[in-house]
């Protein structure tokens, strides 16, 4: 198996332009923070379709609209409670046996059996037709759809499976098909030939897990890798003055935002997660540190149509208020400035995780503002696997994240999961009636905007998450590739339409 070799950029040497890629192998080298966990769909689905080696049923355009994957239409009863997805003709796994209804079935009950979207459906059953597949719900869900979107409900051919259901191989459907994994750090792909689609025009693929930033703007500038994904501020500003190196970056509908322990008790009183929000000067950070346009005045960016609401009132830079605010809640200033009530100073973690590089540059800001305010933050940089760990634990204080909205296309897979089950990612401790019954009714019927824009509402007045800037996202390709684009869902990094450079 070929590795990266990291070279010059390793051995500390000065920059230069990058050596043309490694089209002498035709082999596209790919960096990107994410670790493989092993041939598990459930843990590490999310390399495997961006990495063109497995699909899902249904697809989703740039601009977040359902389109056909292996499904080439979908169809549901008049009730809500019967869907019928056709399966695309002709189509087969890598192993050469054929993508089937009995196949995607299997799959897709084994996915449902595991931690994810499709756990928390309310399916009564998936069967196998002629031709198709049938999913039948005990009650109406809308967006059916876009959970198939999701990469854990990804069709794999049933020998990628042990008789437990755990993954044992990662045998898809898509462009490429896996030739080498080594957990955690690396696979290697190479082009399928009988893929039902677009063939790949650049033979094979070689992914590394590079958890440090630094290194993968180094493997960009020095030629190590072709395509080298998520890049800190300062990464981008150096690449962009290197020459053979072309940096792209959009925005994504993913938000950058503290979650809240709404059952910590200084911060179960909506008004001190207002104080907080009041504390934080979105537009300094963005623009200062993230190199962003614009911070984010409400939770959903303006791509989430719907659910971002222009006439919504903006959250706002006002420390005085704030502290008005705190003054209220019985918190006054001690003799080193931070804020105490009966005794207890307002002392909290701010939690977050280094694989996003620039969310430990957010929190030391945060921790300066906050500490303006009279609260003191300690920061705990980690494993992003700690936050999950503390909320179940009821250990987390706040935590610094980066929260995507689109896994599933459609966004209120994510908000039902995290506002009203409270997932991992999501509210902790934090219910609201109301917001609960509208939530049911756009997942059931699809909501109007209206509804929408009410559910969005509540979430901004009382800030169980605390939302600090919309999100863009960064890739460095070699100017030895053509057709790089960042896809905004973050579903595939289209490497089978990328090109050698002529």
């Amino acid at each position: 198996m070929k590795h990266l070799p990291l070279t010059a950029a390793l051995l500390g040497a000065a920059p230069f332009a990058p050596l043309p890629a490694l089209a002498q192998d035709d082999t596209l080298n790919v960096a990107a923070q994410y670790e493989i966990k092993g041939p598990e769909a459930s843990t590490s689905g999310f390399v495997f379709t961006r990495m063109g080696l497995t699909e899902t049923l249904v697809n989703a355009d740039p601009d977040g609209r359902l389109t056909p994957g292996l499904a080439t239409d979908w169809s549901s009863s008049e009730d809500g409670l019967n869907w019928t997805f056709t399966l695309r003709e002709d189509v087969t796994f890598h192993d050469g046996t054929a993508m089937d209804a009995a196949a995607v079935v299997n799959a897709l009950e084994i996915a449902r059996a595991k931690p994810g979207p499709l756990n928390g459906l309310p399916i009564t059953g998936i069967t196998a037709a002629e031709g198709a597949v049938e999913i039948t719900l005990s009650e109406p869900m809308a967006a059916l759809p876009a959970y198939l979107a999701e990469f854990r409900a990804q069709i794999l051919a049933p020998a990628s499976y042990a008789e437990d259901g755990s993954g044992v191989a990662i045998i898809g459907t898509g462009p490429y098909m896996v030739t080498s994994m080594d957990a955690p750090l690396s696979l290697d792909a190479t082009a399928f030939d009988a893929y039902w689609g677009t063939a790949a025009h650049i033979p094979n693929v070689a992914y590394s897990g590079v958890s440090r930033v630094e290194t993968r703007a180094l493997m960009a500038e020095s030629g190590d890798a072709d395509f080298v994904f998520g890049l800190d501020p300062a990464s981008v500003a150096r690449l962009g003055m290197v020459d053979g190196v072309e940096v792209l970056s959009t925005a994504i509908p993913r938000t950058l935002l503290i979650k809240v322990n709404a059952g910590h008790p200084f911060l179960s009183d909506p008004r001190a997660r207002r104080a907080l929000s009041q504390a934080i000067d979105r537009e300094g950070i963005a623009k200062a540190v993230l190199r962003y346009p614009e911070g984010a005045d409400q939770l959903f960016p303006p791509s989430l149509a719907g659910w971002h609401d222009d006439a919504a009132a903006p959250l706002t830079y006002d420390v005085d208020a704030a502290r008005a605010t705190l003054a209220d809640l019985g918190w006054t200033p001690g003799p080193d400035g931070i804020l105490t009530r009966d005794g207890e100073r307002f002392a909290l973690t701010l939690t977050t995780y280094p694989d996003r590089p620039e969310l430990p540059l957010v929190a030391s800001v945060l921790e300066q503002q906050f500490r303006v305010l009279g609260v003191d933050v300690t920061i705990n940089s980690t494993n992003s696997s700690a936050i999950p760990a503390g909320h179940q634990d009821g250990s987390l204080d706040l935590a610094l994240i980066a929260r995507n909205f689109s896994l599933i296309p459609d966004p209120i897979g994510t908000v039902r999961s995290d506002y009203v089950g409270n997932g991992d990612w999501g509210a902790m401790n934090w219910n609201n009636e109301a917001f609960a019954t509208l939530v049911a009714h756009i997942a059931r019927d699809g909501g109007a905007p209206a509804d929408k824009a009410k559910a969005a509402a509540i979430l901004q007045d009382e800030l169980p998450v605390i939302p600090i800037a919309w999100y863009r996202q960064t890739l460095a390709v070699s100017n030895a590739v053509e057709g790089a684009i960042i896809d905004p869902f973050e579903r595939s990094f289209g490497l089978q339409d990328l090109r050698w450079a002529e």
